[in-house]
């Protein structure tokens, strides 16, 4: 029995070589879930400025003894978002946002390790197809390019701002979200059941809606960064209108400046690229159960739909309780989860990475 049971697996294993792989991707596509949560997190409390250095080997460990936490609530005593907005913020107070921004980092570093180890691993004993060497070179080189994005973020907030920039909050957020898509798309490459063929209008809706769902995911950091949550909460109505008037719209000199800074537009963008979503996830889940009925694709769509629709109704719910901790993270999360499923339902149609 013991020799049948293992030569099943063997052959199981032989069949299916890239599982380890795939199992790898998938696992580092759920700790970039994670990162971007608790990144949520340390915006929320308004931690992510306790740590006004960078230091990728040395800031491994947090303080070490009394005399070091004082060491660093003193440096961040120096910034403006302390004299502003905490003068009397106690020790204990900024070890609380200290231990969430570090959090945040030490999970970037463990995502690094837990990608390169195996990456490299994966390499020498020859498992890695060879379209997909370069390809994880440059996801790779992405995840190294957010950690680079993410202290220049941070340093906008250094001096001069109580905050750290919107817009560089967003092309932060933007980025964690492009890679992983980038790992939930190798990983749906790499299965060893033919991918899906689909009519031009169902292949293209699916693209064109997860487009649509990172672009909203940009513009939540937008609102995030500019703390546009706090304000106009009543819906569907902001101040008693759908529309705000154009002179709230364009307030700001430059121009420019609204869409990045202007909290009224901010919000307003939000809103309406929402019912956008809402409307062509809803359109092409009925495209697609009518050109393919029954077909995994066909349920694929009409599910994102009704997680996109989820979205905008936990949206509403944060912006009606003026966004309470847990409801700003269970908005981020979920987004991820939109984000993830529209990019399973796109990479299924698509051919092989192996």
């Amino acid at each position: 029995m013991t020799s049948i049971t293992g030569t099943t697996d063997l052959a199981r294993v032989d069949r299916d070589p890239l599982a380890p792989v795939r199992a790898w991707l998938w696992t580092i596509a759920g700790l970039i879930f994670a990162m971007v949560v608790v990144g949520g997190a340390t915006r929320l409390t308004e931690s992510g400025l306790s740590i006004t250095e960078w230091k990728p080997i040395a800031g491994a460990l947090p303080p070490l003894g009394e005399a070091a936490w004082l060491a660093e609530f003193e440096k961040y005593k120096q910034i403006p978002q302390f004299a502003k907005l905490f003068p009397d913020m106690t020790l204990s107070g900024f070890k609380f946002i200290f231990y969430w921004e570090w959090s945040h980092r030490l999970l970037g570093r463990l995502i690094g390790v837990a990608f390169a180890l195996p990456m490299i691993w994966f390499w020498i004993s020859g498992r890695l197809p060879g379209k997909l060497k370069p390809r994880l070179v440059g996801l790779l080189a992405l995840g190294g390019l957010q950690g680079a994005v993410g202290w220049w973020m941070v340093a906008s907030g250094l001096v001069g701002r109580v905050e750290v920039a919107p817009e560089r909050l967003a092309t932060h957020l933007t980025l964690a979200s492009v890679t992983l898509i980038a790992t939930i798309w190798l990983a749906i490459g790499l299965r060893p059941k033919p991918l899906e063929t689909a009519a031009a209008p169902l292949k293209g809706g699916a693209g064109a809606l997860l487009v649509l769902v990172l672009c909203q995911i940009g513009l939540g950091a937008l609102v995030a960064g500019s703390r546009a949550g706090m304000t106009y909460n009543t819906w569907p109505l902001m101040d008693g209108r759908l529309v705000p008037p154009a002179e709230d719209l364009g307030r700001l000199e430059p121009l420019w400046r609204n869409v990045f800074e202007n909290i009224t537009l901010v919000q307003f963008d939000h809103r309406m690229l929402a019912y956008a979503v809402i409307a062509f996830a809803l359109w092409h889940a009925i495209v697609a159960r009518r050109r393919a009925p029954g077909t995994a694709a066909a349920r694929r769509a009409t599910a994102l739909a009704g997680l996109a629709l989820t979205q905008v109704l936990i949206g509403i719910l944060t912006l009606l309780l003026v966004v309470p901790l847990w409801a700003g993270l269970l908005h981020q999360a979920f987004a991820m989860i939109v984000l993830s499923m529209a990019t399973i339902h796109r990479a299924r149609f698509s051919v092989s990475s192996a």
